[in-house]
């Protein structure tokens, strides 16, 4: 079936496809240029690399959509180019960082270099290591079929949603603290691993706990304003932000799990992820099997997040035994005193939204705006006071790591 620009389905496919094929090209160059400058403690530009993604789509989105058809094209043909557009940004925008440091680069390959050896030894099981997440996703869209008309969507605009926090603050957190991480283990000072891995996850919690508190109480708002025009109703909006508040815990396990898994690369062990990446997909398959004839594609949602608190769980066991502790009472906490300030938090925010809604009703962009960043605003502030009242340790190390453009933990 041919649409206006006389392609059908398949030939659009092909199309879209051929477009894109350099994209995966451009992401792996984007992220061993990443790696470079995270080892040489540069993490500002790698950080907000991934974000030029997002910005190449957007402006593909609103400059070349319309103009599409006028060369003969489907208008989602854009947003392919702005794929491209995005992944090419991410390596720009990093190599002026990288040539600042004196980087040139050469040809050369050395089969007999050990680095690559090394490389190709862990190349394997990390990619199975990593590859869970996208499995898990994947089981939930061929379970989500089955739910009914729109259920697919629903979790996936939810789980983009969600993994927002993670990208900014549990990817940030992770990167900075693996070069840290690689040179006490280098030294074999299992002291220092310990103690960056345990400042790192006390991190974690305090920017991760409140980001979950804060998708729960804003979840319809949040995807109100981002999804909520054209064809995407507040039905959907509805059950977007239902998916999302399921998807929410998962956010600590994901973060959790971005921090340990290196620490293990670090150590020289790279089995022990990917045995317990394998453990987390099947445990992700059995839940969603059982809660979907519970909860509907909630129960798919809720299964995702077990499971990824399930992975971080026992990767961060085996890596205490690995370590000989970690500090797991200041994590404790830690963690007990910033879910207090959270939960003082999303009762402001709760409060905040409703008065915002009252006085600065309807659901124009510009009301939604208000009312989801005047809640946010007052919750962050709500927040800064219940922390400080409560001592939560690392409070001033978290500030620091995100105002600073070079964040070194110790």
């Amino acid at each position: 079936m041919a649409d206006g620009t006389g392609y059908g389905k398949l030939e659009l496919t092909v199309v879209l496809t051929r477009i894109m094929l350099p994209f995966l090209t451009l992401v792996a160059i984007a992220a061993a240029v990443m790696g470079m400058l995270n080892s040489l403690n540069r993490f500002f530009a790698p950080a907000l690399s991934p974000a030029m993604f997002n910005v190449g789509i957007i402006a593909s989105a609103v400059l070349l959509v319309p103009i599409m058809p006028r060369f003969g094209l489907h208008p989602i043909t854009a947003i392919a180019i702005g794929a491209i557009v995005g992944g090419l940004g991410q390596i720009l925008l990093q190599l002026p960082s990288l040539y600042r440091e004196g980087y040139r680069y050469q040809p050369k390959l050395d089969p007999s270099d050990s680095g690559l050896h090394e490389i190709l030894r862990l190349i394997g099981p990390g990619t199975v290591a990593g590859a869970a997440v996208q499995v898990n996703l994947l089981v939930n869209m061929i379970l989500a079929t089955g739910e009914g008309t729109g259920a697919v969507s629903w979790l996936s605009y939810a789980f983009r949603v969600m993994y927002l926090p993670i990208g900014i603050f549990g990817v940030s957190i992770a990167t900075a603290t693996l070069p840290a991480v690689s040179r006490h283990a280098a030294q074999d000072q299992l002291g220092g691993v310990r103690d960056t891995v345990s400042t790192a996850l006390r991190m974690m919690l305090i920017l991760n706990v409140p980001a979950l508190v804060g998708l729960i109480v804003l979840a319809s708002p949040i995807v109100g304003l981002i999804f909520e025009r054209g064809s995407f109703v507040s039905s959907d909006t509805a059950s977007t932000a239902a998916a999302l508040t399921f998807y929410a815990p998962g956010l600590i396990g994901y973060s959790a799990v971005r921090i340990a898994v290196p620490c293990f690369y670090a150590l020289g062990s790279s089995i022990t992820p990917t045995l317990v990446s394998i453990m987390s997909v099947g445990l992700n398959i059995v839940l969603n099997l059982i809660l979907v004839r519970l909860l509907g594609f909630r129960g798919l949602a809720l299964g995702t997040s077990i499971a990824a608190l399930a992975n971080a769980l026992v990767l961060l066991v085996l890596l205490r035994r690995r370590l000989g502790g970690l500090d797991a009472r200041r994590i404790i906490e830690t963690g007990g005193k910033i879910a207090a300030a959270a939960v003082v938090m999303g009762f402001a925010v709760t409060m905040s939204h409703d008065w915002l809604v009252d006085i600065v009703p309807g659901s124009s962009l510009a009301s939604r705006l208000l009312q989801v960043f005047g809640s946010i605003g007052t919750g962050v502030v709500v927040l800064i006071a219940a922390a400080m009242l409560l001592r939560v340790a690392d409070w001033d190390q978290v500030r620091r790591h995100l105002l600073s453009r070079r964040t070194k933990p110790s």
